[in-house]
């Protein structure tokens, strides 16, 4: 699904974040990309999107090159990148009237789409009917980050990119949303990878974990979490033990 093959990347010249770095993630599969602030985290999810390109090496999506942003992939940023002046419901439909604008042409839209304007489901699904007239301004952060889901699911992809998502809620807030995404992420089939500072949110949304550290980052270096999906993961020992482990792996980094 997502191949990155010997890239090299950095915004300075004799400065690279990335250098000859491969790494891959597999369909369906759920990735959380950890470490210290930095160290390239959202840089890859940058190159992910197609909103970046590497000095050297590819980055393929369904072994095609990617060389722009591609229609099928979902890109929430930390900011939720909501217009204020829209209410709920049109912020959910932004994307959808731009791919009426342009058409299924392949490049704003995939070729097999169909305009609509129907938003109504995952109004519902994501609880927000009943604020669906308000602005951004007037809802609370939770429900901000749920519009923020519903205006990229809308659009049905199969590549969801989260870049902290969660940072700036409450607790109860995030514990939900991270529940949430979960769901979703079975539930559509997606291959989700999350970027996150975390260590207790890496160890409960990934099933696999990318560490990053000091720059430049050569090597993919991954810790796989089978117990992801376990009922009672959260209270679980075996989360506990990978919190411990991957806490112990950044200090190496």
């Amino acid at each position: 699904m997502i191949e990155v093959e010997s890239i090299t990347f950095g915004y300075t010249p004799g400065t690279p974040i990335f250098e000859d770095f491969t790494w891959r993630a597999g369909r369906n599969e759920s990735w959380v990309i950890l470490g210290p602030s930095g160290c390239g985290k959202s840089t890859l999810l940058s190159l992910l999107a197609g909103l970046l390109r590497p000095q050297r090496g590819v980055v393929r999506i369904d072994g095609q090159v990617l060389t722009r942003p591609r229609p099928q992939t979902g890109l929430i940023i930390q900011d939720y990148g909501l217009l204020p002046w829209a209410t709920v419901r049109e912020n959910v439909r932004l994307g959808l009237r731009i791919r009426n604008f342009y058409g299924a042409d392949g490049v704003h839209a995939p070729r097999d789409y169909r305009p609509t304007l129907d938003v109504e489901p995952w109004l519902e699904r994501l609880r927000l009917l009943s604020v669906a007239e308000h602005y951004p301004g007037q809802i609370s952060g939770g429900q901000r980050q749920r519009t923020a889901i519903a205006r990229t699911l809308v659009l049905n992809p199969d590549i969801l990119l989260m870049d902290e998502p969660f940072a700036s809620l409450d607790a109860p807030t995030r514990e939900n949303l991270q529940r949430l995404v979960l769901d979703l992420w079975q539930e559509r089939g997606l291959t989700l990878v999350l970027v996150t500072h975390s260590i207790e949110e890496a160890a409960l949304m990934g099933q696999n974990i990318l560490l990053l550290g000091r720059m430049p980052n050569h090597s993919a270096r991954v810790i796989e979490n089978p117990g992801v999906l376990q009922s009672g993961y959260r209270d679980s020992s075996a989360y506990q033990d990978l919190c411990r482990q991957l806490r112990a792996r950044l200090e190496e980094v």
